[in-house]
C-alpha cells in the first residue's frame, strides 16, 4: 500500500475546526477549488464524506466528529517536533500563568509555589482559578494554563500526568472525646460529622464502609469546602473528615487520626493541553507544580 500523504492532515484539522471550505481555504491559502480537491482526497483516503450538506452549510459526520479531537493533537505535536527550541530567560519572563484548582490545594501549597515559581521568575505571577468552571475548553484556548485536581472524563484531547496520592483523615479539636483512646469504628461513627459536598450531599464513601459494618454516622451539616469543614469542626466536638496532604498545614495544632474505615485513595493529577506541551515556559511552570508537591510528601 503507498504511504499516506502526511500534508493532508493540516488539511483535514483545518477543514474540521472550519466546517467550511471557503474558510479552510482561505486559512490555508487555497483557492476554493483547490481546498475542494484535498477534501475529495480526504474522502477517498477515510472512506468517508466527512462534511455533509445541511441546507446552506455543512456538517461533520460522526467519523469526521470522532477525528477531530485525534487529529488536531496529531498536528500540533507535528508541530512542536519541527518548531526550534527556544531558550527560557526565567529572569525576564512576565507572564500571568491561571491555576484552576480547589482551595484546598491553594492553602496548602499555593504559598511554596508562589515561592517557587518566584524565586526564579520575579515578574511571573500565578492566578488560583476556582474549579467552579471545569470544562475542558478551557484548557483548549488557554484561558487555564493547569488544572489540578482528581482527573474526570477530558477526552483524549488533554494531557495528564499524576502528581501524588492523598487519603482522607479524620480530625477534630483538640482535646476531642475522640482522642482519650483508640478510635474504633464504632466511637467514630457515634459522633456528629460534617460532610463536604459542592452539591449538598450527606453521604459519601465513609458511610458505604461504616454501613459495611452495620454501622451509620450522623451528619449534622454540609459544607462546600475543607477549609470550612476544619474550622467549624477546631470550634466545636464535630468531626471532620479530610485528605490528608491537602490540609497538613490546616490541620495544626487539632487531632487527626486514620479513618477507622477503608476507603480509597484519590489520585491528584495536572492537566493540560497538548498545544502548550512544548512552550518553555509551561514546562517551567509544570517542573514547580511537580517539584512542591514532592517536597511535601
Amino acid at each position: 500500500m503507498p504511504s499516506p500523504d502526511l500534508n493532508l492532515l493540516a488539511a483535514l484539522d483545518v477543514l474540521l475546526n472550519e466546517g467550511s471550505v471557503a474558510r479552510a481555504a482561505q486559512r490555508l491559502g487555497l483557492s476554493p477549488s483547490a481546498m475542494s480537491r484535498t477534501l475529495a482526497r480526504l474522502r477517498e483516503a477515510t472512506g468517508d464524506p466527512l462534511l455533509v450538506r445541511a441546507g446552506r452549510g455543512l456538517v461533520p459526520t460522526p467519523r469526521a466528529q470522532e477525528l477531530r479531537l485525534q487529529v488536531g493533537r496529531v498536528v500540533e505535536d507535528g508541530e512542536a517536533l519541527l518548531r526550534p527550541a527556544r531558550l527560557l530567560d526565567l529572569q525576564g519572563l512576565d507572564r500571568t500563568f491561571t491555576l484552576r484548582t480547589n482551595e484546598s490545594f491553594v492553602e496548602e501549597f499555593g504559598p511554596r509555589l508562589v515561592a517557587r515559581a518566584g524565586a526564579e521568575a520575579a515578574n511571573v505571577r500565578l492566578r488560583f482559578a476556582p474549579k467552579s468552571d471545569k470544562d475542558v475548553a478551557s484548557l483548549r484556548d488557554a484561558t487555564i494554563d493547569l488544572e489540578i485536581g482528581v482527573a474526570g472524563e477530558t477526552g483524549p484531547e488533554v494531557r495528564i500526568q499524576t502528581l501524588f496520592r492523598d487519603r482522607f483523615v479524620g480530625a477534630a479539636r483538640f482535646g476531642h472525646p475522640l482522642s482519650q483512646g483508640p478510635v474504633t469504628p464504632a466511637r467514630f461513627a457515634a459522633g456528629r460529622h460534617i460532610s463536604v459536598s459542592r452539591r449538598g450531599r450527606e453521604r459519601g464513601p465513609i458511610d458505604e464502609a461504616l454501613e459495611q459494618l452495620g454501622l451509620r454516622r450522623t451528619v449534622v451539616c454540609m459544607v462546600s469546602s475543607f477549609s470550612a469543614t476544619l474550622a467549624m469542626a477546631r470550634a466545636s466536638d464535630l468531626i471532620a473528615s479530610v485528605p490528608e496532604r491537602h490540609t497538613e498545614g490546616a490541620r495544626a495544632g487539632m487531632f487527626s487520626f486514620p479513618l477507622p474505615v477503608a476507603t480509597a485513595e484519590v489520585t491528584i493529577s495536572m492537566l493540560w493541553h497538548p498545544r502548550l506541551d512544548a512552550d518553555p515556559a509551561q514546562r517551567w511552570l509544570r517542573d514547580c507544580v511537580r517539584e512542591v508537591c514532592a517536597a511535601s510528601g
